[in-house]
């Protein structure tokens, strides 16, 4: 047992006891995520039948495992015991996550783990055929039982804040709702702007083909720069890119576009950056929470700051241009003005969130939170998703998707669950304030300049990776920034970078 510096001398048998219930927790989770990848990445159509039942089986020996009267009498012996701060931070998350689930029916999660390996394979057959009555009946039946859930865990609470609350723990969702307040004063007169500017940014990669197996090495070679430990992680291809894994095992995927070789690029710098938190939380720790990240927005500031304050910088296409005009010669006339441009373009026109430019991506989110709430509160019938996502998309973006492939069913995520897309902006938002304490302490531009990624790599694992679930959200990021979460770093950065780009 290692809790950092902190001694664990004189432990409580109980708290050895339920160390080792954590451990036995974590391995089930892990092996069901390996499944959960192995499904998306290489499993054959026709596996999803078993593949679920599989999933199911998993998930229904963990809930009961966790929800053992053992673990119960284990979590009363601690109240109020001696524990240094490592060791409390630990009773405080297994006791939360056995309070969230001491109520749930065991045949409940089992029901709800087999149908969402189910809706995973239906979303994808029915994004294929562009056919949301296919995919329908399979969500509908889902949000039936989320909402069963939610109602397991808290009957007195909105399912709605309750299915929050499993993914941004210690993050009042008011505190969110306020920033996207803020984010949607902000930007929405800012694209506006920038539109009337009428200012056109470089398209030099457009009218060129992009062959996926170039992509492929071209993606590669930009995640052996930014130092993607490869005796600890893989790149794969999925319908929607993701990262799974843990500190021993953390794997990513891309997708690709023969027209854009931008589109593998940047998804595969994002999920690089999930990947860099889980590779970064202590190794000692695996299989209890000081070694689990601390929540879904926590995540997103990782892969968002990769994304954005990296891989779409000028001082990161000043490095990377030439290993691009290596992988495809039809662009060695871009400039690295161009590469820049074509990185941070706004366009609004587009449909796809993973694909959106950094300031109407914000758009994207809020309007998905939007559907989602009202879909979860039952003010929306899962008939009425397709046209209600189509007239938001027109509202905030001017753009009505023609197919719904492009449009409602464009997302896995609703096979996983409810209320969870606010990490994404959350995400955005922390990583500028991550960012802006990072450079009080190094030359961020310089490193990204001469292709020294080690000592940001290793500001985020010191500032947030090591710390595990030590700290509740909130109190994490003033730890890591020195400030509570805040939208003004986002704001004064999309101000400076996009002024600048587009001349306002």
């Amino acid at each position: 047992m290692s809790h950092g510096d902190e001694s664990a001398t004189d432990v409580p048998d109980a708290y050895r006891t339920l160390l080792e219930r954590s451990e036995k927790l974590t391995n089930l989770q892990m092996a069901s995520m390996v499944l959960g990848w192995d499904q998306r990445v290489m499993m054959p159509e026709g596996g999803t039948p078993a593949r679920a039942k599989q999933l199911s089986t998993l998930s229904s020996l963990r809930h009961e495992l966790l929800v053992d009267e053992e673990v119960g009498a284990w979590l009363d012996e601690l109240d109020g015991a001696d524990l240094t701060g490592a060791q409390a931070a630990v009773v405080r998350e297994l006791r939360r996550e056995y309070e969230r689930s001491a109520e749930v029916p065991a045949e409940l999660i089992e029901r709800l783990t087999r149908h969402q390996s189910e809706t995973q394979q239906v979303w994808q057959e029915a994004k294929a055929a562009d056919d949301f009555e296919r995919f329908a009946p399979a969500l509908s039946e889902l949000i039936d039982l989320q909402r069963e859930r939610a109602a397991a865990i808290d009957p007195t609470e909105s399912p709605y804040r309750t299915m929050y609350e499993n993914g941004q723990p210690y993050l009042p969702l008011e505190t969110v709702e306020r920033v996207f307040e803020e984010l949607r004063e902000h930007l929405v007169p800012l694209i506006a702007e920038i539109d009337e500017r009428g200012r056109e940014l470089a398209r030099p990669f457009e009218g060129h083909t992009y062959d996926e197996e170039t992509q492929m090495a071209l993606c590669e070679a930009a995640l052996d720069l930014l130092g993607y430990d490869r005796e600890h992680g893989r790149l794969d291809t999925a319908p929607h890119p993701f990262m799974s894994g843990n500190q021993f095992d953390a794997r990513i995927t891309t997708r690709f576009d023969e027209s854009d070789p931008l589109g593998a690029l940047g998804a595969t710098v994002h999920e690089f950056g999930h990947a860099t938190y889980q590779l970064g939380l202590r190794k000692e720790e695996y299989g209890n929470p000081l070694g689990s990240p601390r929540s879904s927005g926590v995540h997103e500031s990782q892969s968002r700051f990769w994304e954005n304050h990296v891989y779409r910088s000028r001082e990161f296409w000043e490095l990377f241009l030439p290993t691009v005009e290596e992988h495809f010669p039809q662009t060695e006339d871009v400039t690295v003005e161009e590469a820049y441009q074509a990185a941070n373009r706004v366009y609004p026109d587009n449909l796809i969130r993973v694909e959106a430019d950094e300031l109407t991506y914000h758009l994207h989110i809020i309007l998905r939170c939007e559907i989602d709430r009202a879909f979860v509160e039952g003010e929306l019938d899962v008939a009425e998703i397709p046209e209600v996502w189509n007239d938001k998309m027109d509202e905030y973006l001017g753009v009505r998707p023609e197919t719904d492939a492009a449009g409602c069913l464009q997302d896995t995520h609703w096979s996983a669950g409810f209320a969870n897309f606010h990490g994404y902006t959350v995400g955005s938002v922390l990583a500028a304030q991550l960012d802006a304490a990072m450079r009080e302490d190094l030359d961020v531009d310089g490193c990204i300049r001469d292709g020294e990624f080690a000592p940001l790599r290793e500001w985020q694992a010191e500032h947030v990776h090591r710390h595990g679930q030590r700290y509740p959200t909130e109190e994490l990021i003033e730890v890591a920034t020195g400030e509570p979460l805040t939208a003004e770093y986002f704001l004064d950065y999309v101000d400076e970078k996009f002024a600048d780009l587009y001349e306002l």
